[in-house]
C-alpha cells in the first residue's frame, strides 16, 4: 500500500502537458513531489487522516507557470509607486499625480510607473509640463518599458543632471535649446541619479550596475530589503508563479533571498544572473562561475550571464540593421560593438554558464546570434541553450539560425503594440511597413523549430500569466499580409511551463505533472479550455502550490 498523501487535489480538470498522460481528475502530493495523478477515486485511496484535501471545483489545474523573464526586486518596490498606466491628456495626469503626492506628504522623492509614450497627445513631455503639475517637490515618471523617464525640474536639480550629464553610449540626458536638460532621460545612466533620490537604487543594482550596495546596508535596511523582496515573491504566486528566472542579478539578492529561504522557506523557485555590463571586464566573470557554485539549489540557483546588447524601439536605442523608418539616418547605438560581444560570449561560454542578452532590434539579435556562433566554433558545441530576450525585430535570414545553434527564443506576449491595451503608435512607425512581418515573431520562430518561451517581463509589462497566454491567442496582425503570430491555448500554456522549464535545464523534473517531479502546481478558477480567449485572464488562481507547500490561498 503506497504511504498517504500530504496534499491532494480533486476535482480538476489536470491539464498535465505530459504527452502520456494528458488529462486526469486529481493529483496526491508527498514530500514536495507528485506523488500520483489519476482520476478522484484512485487518487482518494492515498488520503490519511492528516492529508489536506483541495477541491478544484471542475476548475483547470495547471503545472506551476515559469516567469521566465522578469525583475523581481525593483519590480517588487515598484508596487508602492504611483500607477500610471492608461492615464492619457494633461488633466488626467495631473490629478493622479496630486493625489498620488497628497497622499504622501513624507516621501523623499515621488516616482509614477507605467506612463504611455503617447500620454499627452501631439506633444512631447517636458520638465515644464510637470513643473505645472508639481514645482516644489522631486517627481519623475518612468515609460512602460523603463528605458525613458521624464523628471520635473526640482528632481533635476537635486539629482544634479539639470545642466546635462556626460553618460556613455546608449545613454541620453536630453537638452533643450536653453542649454538645460528638458527633462526626459534615456536609459540608466541619465535616470539613475533621478531614482537614487528615491533611495531605493539597491533595488536596481541588479539592473543599474550587476555591481554590490555600497556602502553595505544597515541591519534596519537589509531587513527592509528582505522585505520588499517578500512582497514581490508573495506578488508571484498570487499569480500562479512557482519559478523566477529573474534577468537581473547581484551577489546581494542571491543573500537576501538565501536569508529568506533559511528563515522561512521561498514560495517561488528563483534564478539570479551575474549581470555583466560594458563598463566590466572579462577577468569579472569569475564572480559569475562563483555565484553558480555557491547558489545550485532547487530553490536558489545561478549559472546565467544576463547583458544589454541594445535599448528599446520607441526611445531610438534599439539596435537596427537598416535605419529606423522615421529617423532614416540612424540605426542607434550598440552598448557593446559586435567584437566585444563576440569576445564576451565566448569566455561566458567557456566558463559552461548560460548567457542570456537583451536583444530588440534585428541588428542586436543578429550580433548576438554571431557570438553564439563564435562561441560554438571557439569553444566546440555543446548543449548551451544560451537566449535571446526580446526579438522584437528580426531578419528572415536570422530566423533558421535559432535552430541551427539551440538558442532559446524568450518573448514576452505583452509586448507587441496592440496587444493589452499598448498603443500601435509611435512603435510601428519606428520600425517601418517593410519589418512589420518579421517583428515579433514569436510562432514563425516556433514554426522554424525554435524553443520559444514566454514571460512578462514585469514590472515592464503586468506579471498575470494568464493574461500574457490571452494576449498570445489574441494577437492582431497590424496589416492583412502579415503572418498570424498567435498560438493555441496549449501552446501558450507549453511557453509558460515545460519551455520555461527547459530553458533553465530542468525539464526533468518541473514544467509538467508527472509522478516524481516537483508539486509545482496552479488551481485556478476555471476550466481554461471551456472559456474563449478574450475572457481567458477572468480566470484567477486560486490555490498556488510549489514543493507541495500552498503559496497563494485566494
Amino acid at each position: 500500500m503506497p504511504s498517504h498523501a500530504d496534499l491532494i487535489v480533486i476535482n480538476g480538470r489536470v491539464l498535465t502537458m505530459d504527452e502520456a498522460n494528458s488529462k486526469a481528475e486529481a493529483i496526491a502530493i508527498q514530500g514536495g513531489l507528485i506523488q500520483a495523478i489519476g482520476d478522484n477515486n484512485s487518487i482518494l485511496d492515498l488520503k490519511g487522516p492528516d492529508t489536506r484535501v483541495i477541491d478544484a471545483k471542475g476548475g483547470s489545474v495547471v503545472p506551476g507557470f515559469i516567469e521566465a523573464h522578469m525583475h523581481l526586486f525593483s519590480g517588487a518596490a515598484e508596487l508602492a509607486h504611483l500607477q500610471l498606466q492608461g492615464v492619457h491628456g494633461f488633466e488626467a495626469l495631473q490629478k493622479a499625480i496630486r493625489d498620488y503626492a497628497t497622499a504622501r506628504p513624507d516621501a523623499k522623492m515621488l516616482v509614477g510607473q507605467g506612463v504611455d509614450y503617447t500620454v499627452l497627445p501631439g506633444e512631447t513631455v517636458t520638465r515644464h509640463h510637470l513643473d505645472r503639475i508639481l514645482p516644489d517637490r522631486p517627481f519623475a515618471m518612468a515609460a512602460p518599458d523603463h528605458h525613458t523617464m521624464w523628471a520635473n525640474t526640482k528632481a533635476l536639480e537635486m539629482a544634479g543632471i539639470l545642466h546635462g550629464k556626460k553618460v556613455g553610449p546608449g545613454n541620453e540626458v536630453v537638452m533643450g535649446e536653453d542649454g538645460l536638460a528638458t527633462g526626459e532621460l534615456r536609459e540608466n545612466e541619465a535616470f539613475g541619479p533621478v531614482l537614487k533620490l528615491a533611495g531605493e537604487e539597491r533595488t536596481r543594482l541588479g539592473l543599474s550596475t550587476g555591481g554590490e550596495p555600497d556602502p553595505a546596508p544597515s541591519t534596519a535596511e537589509r531587513d527592509a530589503d528582505r522585505d520588499i523582496m517578500r512582497r514581490g515573491l508573495a506578488w508571484c504566486a498570487k499569480h500562479g508563479i512557482t519559478s523566477i528566472q529573474n534577468m537581473d542579478g547581484n551577489l546581494y539578492q542571491l543573500e537576501l533571498l538565501s536569508e529568506i529561504d533559511a528563515a522561512e522557506g521561498l514560495s517561488c523557485r528563483v534564478q539570479i544572473p551575474f549581470h555583466y555590463k560594458n563598463f566590466m571586464t572579462l577577468d569579472m566573470l569569475e564572480k559569475a562561475s562563483r555565484m553558480a557554485e555557491r547558489y545550485a539549489s532547487d530553490y536558489l540557483h545561478s549559472g546565467i550571464v544576463k547583458v544589454f546588447y541594445d535599448g528599446v524601439l520607441d526611445s531610438w536605442t534599439a539596435v537596427m540593421i537598416e535605419p529606423y523608418a522615421d529617423r532614416p539616418d540612424w540605426v542607434g547605438e550598440p552598448l557593446f560593438t559586435p567584437e566585444q560581444f563576440r569576445e564576451l560570449a565566448v569566455a561566458i561560454d567557456k566558463r559552461g554558464l548560460q548567457i542570456a542578452v537583451h536583444s530588440i532590434g534585428d541588428g542586436a539579435v543578429r550580433a548576438v546570434l554571431d557570438g553564439y556562433e563564435a562561441a560554438q566554433k571557439e569553444n566546440g558545441k555543446r548543449d548551451s541553450r544560451h537566449r535571446i530576450e526580446h526579438i522584437e525585430v528580426t531578419t528572415e535570414a536570422d530566423i533558421p539560425r535559432f535552430i541551427d545553434l539551440g538558442v532559446i527564443a524568450s518573448m514576452q506576449p505583452p509586448h507587441p503594440p496592440g496587444s493589452m491595451g499598448l498603443p500601435l503608435e509611435p512603435t510601428v512607425s519606428r520600425i517601418g511597413r517593410d519589418r512589420w512581418h518579421v517583428s515579433y515573431p514569436s510562432r514563425t520562430l516556433k514554426e522554424a523549430g525554435a524553443h520559444v518561451v514566454f514571460a512578462s517581463d514585469w514590472p515592464v509589462s503586468p506579471i498575470d500569466p494568464i493574461a500574457g497566454m490571452q494576449a498570445s491567442m489574441t494577437r492582431e496582425k497590424w496589416a492583412d499580409d502579415m503572418p498570424d503570430q498567435r498560438f493555441s491555448l496549449h501552446e501558450a500554456l507549453a511557453a509558460y511551463t515545460v519551455e520555461g522549464a527547459y530553458a533553465e535545464f530542468t525539464e526533468d523534473r518541473k514544467g509538467r505533472l508527472k509522478p516524481g517531479f516537483f508539486a509545482d502546481l496552479v488551481v485556478l478558477s476555471g476550466d481554461l479550455e471551456a472559456t474563449a480567449p478574450e475572457a481567458l485572464q477572468e480566470i484567477r488562481p486560486a490555490t498556488t502550490i510549489c514543493g507541495g507547500k500552498v503559496t497563494y490561498q485566494a
